[in-house]
């Protein structure tokens, strides 16, 4: 029943495709920002929860 109604609609194969898109960039983007980040920062950051 389902199946019939997205295949339906017109030009709907183009939202998996813009959401893998919109996921592929979100990764290497905090990949990119992970490798670049400062340690200190990241240590610090990572104390926080064990702080009090």
């Amino acid at each position: 029943m389902f199946d019939n109604i997205l295949t339906s609609i017109e030009g709907i194969a183009i939202y998996p495709i813009f959401s893998l898109v919109i996921f592929f960039l979100f990764f290497l983007g905090l990949t990119v920002w992970v490798l670049k980040a400062d340690k200190k920062y990241l240590e610090k950051m990572s104390e926080i929860p064990f702080e009090k």
